[in-house]
């Protein structure tokens, strides 16, 4: 068993590619880490981990609790039980109080992922959120919509990557949507463009921050369109981002923050004057996709190093102002269901101006079932350049050309 002199860490763990560098972060000579991951993040555990316990999913709470028990039995009590991933916030927050452990509650877990919590704190602020209502049944949908009008959204309350999400049109839809599986929200739907904002949150304020646009929408990404995104370089528009974003966090009293929060903006509101923002959801963890590597590769700051460092009890590296590029990104669907072996792929470095990264398989490989919605993707590629249009062209370009095809990969039952 692990001394009491080496700490003994967990972290639940479930990427393939490079987000983070446990390792650079968390000294694993003078601490005892132990990982509980999948099969396929196993890869990116540091050699000099402690134990690996593998799960099927991270998000599987009884296999879980189980690896963490065997984990305790090896090395001891652990200190501090840390997850990056979204969809591992709540379980390792559950973990926290069974063991012990300081940290994010279930509680303070909650109002940054269940989506009716999230807008009910928005809302007795009084700060600007679509209208909503928790709904369980097509008749309360209907007299959600009857009030509010059509079209609305109806998605899970708790989820990542528009996983469930549906835009309902009339009535007729609600049929379609399963109100039973898991609780659900409806909300009005709002035209404007929807916007991401990425950085840390301390003393009150944003220490560092960026406004993306996302070109196309994390809703048709799920229906077989490409997502990308771009950052804001119009001053009005940053200014505006920056003045709500600040209300939005406050809101939640959650001091320090790393957080990626969505918003609606209406640049030219009715009437002129500021560009208008209105709160969609807020997460308290990095970004997906390829956020944290575009920080750490175009504006020199580490968010996943700082969210690291808040779950170890630690103050994270002091940020400068981002410096560099606008940055942008891009995702291309899988090419066929997952798992898939990838048949034809068409790289595009060199071929566009801006593109500067890109993440692809090569012909033979398999595209994974794995629950990373965003790393296991037909394509990922990251932009910089000097405007958000000279990058959102080199992201539309990128989009219109790039060819990848697969097929499927039959798994043994």
């Amino acid at each position: 068993m692990n001394s009491p002199s080496r700490p003994h860490i967990v972290i639940i763990h479930r990427w393939r590619a490079d987000y983070v560098d446990y390792a650079a972060v968390l000294d694993h000579s003078i601490n005892c880490v132990s990982y509980i991951t999948t099969e396929v993040g196993r890869a990116r555990v540091p050699a000099s981990a402690a134990s690996v316990a593998v799960v099927a999913a991270t998000d599987d709470a009884p296999a879980v609790r189980q690896a963490m028990a065997e984990l305790a039995q090896l090395h001891g009590k652990p200190r501090r039980i840390v997850a990056l991933k979204e969809d591992d916030l709540l379980l390792a927050a559950q973990l926290r109080a069974e063991w012990g452990c300081p940290g994010v509650t279930s509680g303070q877990a909650l109002r940054f992922l269940d989506k009716a919590l999230m807008a009910g704190t928005v809302a007795r602020a009084g700060l600007p959120v679509p209208a909503f209502a928790a709904v369980g049944s097509a008749e309360e949908v209907r007299e959600f919509a009857a009030e509010h009008g059509w079209p609305i959204i109806v998605k899970p309350r708790i989820g990542s990557s528009s996983d469930g999400v549906v835009r309902l049109h009339g009535p007729a839809d609600v049929e379609s949507v399963d109100l039973v599986a898991r609780p659900m929200l409806a909300q009005v739907f709002v035209p404007h463009p929807i916007y991401h904002v990425d950085g840390l949150y301390v003393d009150g304020r944003l220490q560092v921050f960026r406004a993306s646009r996302y070109v196309n929408s994390c809703l048709a990404f799920r229906n077989g369109d490409f997502l990308g995104s771009v950052e804001e370089d119009d001053p009005a528009i940053v200014g505006a981002i920056e003045v709500a974003t600040n209300g939005f966090l406050a809101a939640f009293g959650t001091d320090p923050l790393v957080f990626h929060l969505e918003l609606f903006v209406e640049s030219n509101p009715a009437g002129g004057g500021a560009p208008e923002c209105t709160f969609l959801e807020v997460g308290a963890r990095v970004g997906g996709s390829e956020i944290p590597i575009l920080w750490r590769e175009v504006h020199g700051y580490d968010l996943m190093a700082a969210s690291l460092s808040l779950q170890l009890g630690e103050a994270p590296e002091q940020p400068t102002s981002p410096r560099g590029d606008i940055a942008g990104w891009l995702l291309v669907p899988a090419p066929a269901q997952r798992p898939c072996r990838i048949v034809e792929i068409t790289p595009m470095s060199g071929r566009v101006p801006g593109l500067y990264a890109e993440s692809l398989l090569r012909p033979g490989d398999v595209l994974p079932l794995a629950d990373a919605y965003y790393e296991h993707v037909g394509g990922r590629f990251r932009f910089r350049g000097t405007t958000t249009q000279g990058v959102e062209k080199a992201i539309q370009s990128v989009a219109a050309d790039f060819r990848v095809s697969a097929e499927p990969v039959w798994e043994a039952a």
